[in-house]
This record gives C-alpha cells, structure tokens and sequence, in this order.
C-alpha cells in the first residue's frame, strides 16, 4: 500500500515559484473564450450557479454575432425574487487576460456526429496546441496573474503545452475534463449493482478519454470490474454519438461549470494540476496554501495503473 503526497503547495522539479497557485479571492471575474456547444453550455451553468463566487462572465467569440447572441440570451435569465445572478458582458480578444480565471473551450476541430468509434482527442490535439499556444502567449505578454483553465480536448496535453508557451506558473494552469468521467462512472454505477461500490468511495484518475483510470472502490478494489467500469466510462460520448447527437451538455456542466465553481469555492473537485512532470486529473482542492491533492491509501494493481497513465502522458510531445 502507498499513498498519493499530500501537498499544501504543489511540490515540483523547478520550485516553489514555477508553481505558485493564483490568489483566492471571495468574487472571481471569468471569461470565456469560444462560444460552441461547450462553451456556451458552460456559460449558461455559470450564469445559474456561479452568483456567489463569479462577480462577472465575460465571453468572447470570432464568428459574427456570437458573442452578441449569449450576452442577449444569457441576460436574460432571470428568477423571481432577488436572485443573484453574475452579469455577462462581451469582451474583445485584446481584453480577453483582464480577468482573474480564463477558460479557453476554444477548438480547430470537433468531430461531428458520424465519429462513432475510436479516440479522436489526439487529432484535436494536433489542430488546438497551436491555438492554446497563441493564448498563452497572450498571457505572458499581458503579465496574467490569474487562472488559466483548459477545456478544451485533449485537456491535460494541452494544459502542459500552454505551461510551456505562457511563462506562468504551473499552479496557475489547470484543466477541467475529468468531472464529466467521475460523473459518467456514478450514472453506470447507479445502473448497475455490480458497479454500487463507486458511489461510496469509486475513484477517478488521469485524463478525458484514454488513459482513463476508474477504480471502483479505493477500500475493495477489484481490479476487473474497475477495468469495465473504466471502459463503461470512457466511451460513454461514443453511446451518445450513435444516438445521433454530439456528447457535450454533460461535459460542459460536470467537468466545466459544476468543477470550476467547486474550485473557486474551495471545494473537493475532479480536475489536472501539475504532478512529476504533467498534468493528470485528480480529485484536489485549491487553498489560501496552494493545491492540495487528496490523501489515498491505494493498491499496489490501482497504483500500477496511474502509473502507466501518468507514462503515457509524459510520452506526448
């Protein structure tokens, strides 16, 4: 048995500042960059539950009237009484870094609903490096203090290629891919009796799509029926594609809106920090101390597993 570190501050090869998390705050401004399916779901969540920790949602979009059709829509949402909701406000590409959490959902490519097979994140990942590239740029020119948060497929190599590019801290980077996994492991699990154990004390490793590691019960660990649930989980948006529609209200709300707000508030929350050399999701929570990832006592075939994950990101330029 061994354990995952537990971290007040994310320790790492470079040092203390390399991976400096940005400053807790009680109201956070965010903007959001590319209104698609994802994104503007995103909003939409933020929008309805972010009122006690989001003070504005700026959103940015390229195509023409994007950005106008949401802030038209997205303001008027409203609820009887004096509920508060954050106001949503266009903002232009140069102004994009003035806030305190960025979310690039930006994509080159998204595979339409005839994709019913396979892994195609990778592909993504050739046409959307260069893409997070240019806006890390954009956040080392601009002096970004703030959170740097990728949703955006594939999540966790993208996140390590906006490091490299940005000059920011590595605990100013993190990305939001994994709530979804956990989420799509509890619908299976409330499915299936078989999988019951994942509701008490299930697990999920690694990153959005391949590599994914669900352990069914980090107590009772049974390492087959893990690896089913994991291969339930990890193709869960190819059963939705052969519904003939795109897999993307879940991952907008469990990994993107749900998981972010959990992290502004402190919260316990399913997303990729910096770990011996990548980015690898795990379940952690942000503190006035840094990022602290939480404290598991794992067995050696789970451990065997993340390790292999963790093998397989580092392999990826």
């Amino acid at each position: 048995m061994t354990y995952f570190p537990q971290q007040s501050h994310v320790t790492c090869e470079t040092g203390g500042l390399f991976c400096r998390p940005p400053v807790r705050k009680e109201k956070y401004r965010v903007h959001l960059l590319a209104l698609g399916d994802v994104g503007s779901t995103l909003a939409l969540g933020l929008r309805l539950m972010g009122g006690d920790v989001i003070s504005s949602v700026g959103i940015c979009d390229l195509r023409e009237n994007v950005p106008q059709r949401w802030e038209f829509e997205l303001n008027q949402i409203a609820a009887p009484g004096d509920t508060c909701f954050p106001p949503v406000e266009i903002v232009s590409p140069e102004c994009l870094m003035d806030c305190d959490v960025f979310l690039f959902c930006a994509s080159r490519f998204v595979p339409d609903t005839a994709v019913k097979s396979g892994d195609v994140r990778m592909a993504q990942y050739e046409l959307n490096r260069p893409l997070v590239a240019g806006y890390a740029r954009m956040a080392r020119e601009r002096g970004f203090q703030g959170m740097f948060c990728v949703v955006s497929d594939p999540v966790d190599p993208l996140c390590r290629a906006a490091l490299l590019e940005s000059g920011l801290s590595a605990g100013q980077i993190r990305g939001f891919g994994l709530g979804v996994m956990d989420a799509r492991a509890r619908y299976y699990a409330k499915k299936d009796p078989r999988f019951a154990s994942y509701l008490i004390d299930g697990r999920a490793f690694g990153p959005h799509g391949e590599g994914l590691v669900i352990a069914n019960s980090v107590s009772r660990y049974d390492d087959a029926l893990s690896r089913e649930l994991t291969e339930r989980t990890k193709h869960a948006n190819l059963d939705m594609r052969t519904l003939g529609y795109k897999p993307y209200v879940a991952p907008a709300l469990s990994s993107g809106a749900l998981s972010l707000l959990a992290c502004l508030r402190g919260e316990w929350h399913h997303s990729s920090v910096w770990l011996e050399g990548i980015y690898f999701g795990i379940r952690n929570r942000l503190t006035d101390g840094g990022i602290e990832m939480e404290r598991l006592s794992l067995p050696e075939p789970l451990l065997e597993r993340i390790r292999g994950a963790m093998e397989d990101l580092k392999a990826i330029p």
